[in-house]
């Protein structure tokens, strides 16, 4: 089936996709991209809901939700309080797209967790628990490979590792990829590294082609085709509380974005066929 919402005609999969957005680099267009996916997937009538692990709260601020302290949250879906129903809000650019929010409150959830039952099961039970269906959940991690990380990839069965288009794009791939391997065997096995996203991409240099291109030799069909430029735009949007897709619609950046959304869809859609 697809759903239809202005331009876009996306497939709506025949199971939820949970999909965790992961790289314990930072600045790697990570929360950028958690955001423009799932507004572009929103926005094309198809139900999102994105869960904001990072206790920075930068994905909570894109989609302009409320996330000052004592507001509901994903620390208190983790310590069990409530449901993810109760803290979820409704990202007023996409009405489709719900977001629970990371406060500070998340700052020491770690601490907390270390001497809890199931530590490492509390956001895929919450998840499980879901009233309603929705077709994407989004789970952006903080750039770290602690508890809310491997909560985050025991609650998936998707991986996506954006990777920058700069010096150093690979390192510490190989540990991220290595805690992967130890998720699947050890706590989820139905997790996979199914999408790698190039970011910050500048096609006037030999670094980015360069990168791009070892990266498409490294992971092959795992590789979106779409690449995401560097673009002030993208930059310019979370300051006011917005993805690029409706920040700025044209511009290329937003486009960009369109593009890996339509991947993502028709990937999925054509694995859910198989």
């Amino acid at each position: 089936m697809e759903v239809r919402s202005g331009d876009l005609t996306l497939p709506r999969p025949r199971h939820r996709r949970i999909i965790t957005i992961s790289n314990q680099k930072g600045g790697v267009g990570k929360t950028t991209t958690t955001v423009n996916i799932g507004v572009a997937l929103a926005l094309a009538g198809l139900d999102v809901l994105v869960i904001d692990l990072d206790p920075q709260g930068n994905t909570s601020t894109a989609l302009g939700a409320i996330r000052t302290s004592g507001t509901p949250s994903v620390y208190d879906v983790l310590l069990g309080e409530i449901s993810i129903a109760e803290a979820a809000q409704t990202c007023p650019d996409a009405p489709r797209l719900g977001c629970v929010p990371a406060t500070i409150d998340l700052a020491g959830i770690e601490i907390e967790l270390v001497g809890m039952e199931r530590r490492e099961y509390r956001l895929k039970e919450a998840i499980d628990a879901i009233d309603g269906d929705f077709d994407y959940v989004l789970i952006d991690c903080p750039p770290s490979l602690g508890l809310l990380t491997i909560n985050a990839m025991v609650a998936a069965r998707e991986v996506m590792i954006p990777i920058q288009c700069e010096y150093y794009a690979l390192e510490g791939l190989g540990q991220l990829i290595g805690n992967i391997d130890r998720i699947k065997q050890h706590l989820n096995p139905e997790l996979d590294l199914s999408t790698i996203l190039l970011t910050m991409y500048d096609a006037r240099t030999k670094l980015s082609v360069g990168v791009a291109d070892e990266v498409r030799r490294h992971f092959g069909a795992s590789v979106l085709t779409a690449l995401i430029p560097r673009s002030v735009k993208v930059s310019e949007a979370p300051s006011y509380g917005q993805s690029v897709i409706t920040y700025d619609p044209g511009s290329r950046g937003a486009m960009s974005y369109l593009d890996a959304a339509k991947e993502i869809a028709y990937r999925g859609a054509k694995e859910n066929a198989k």
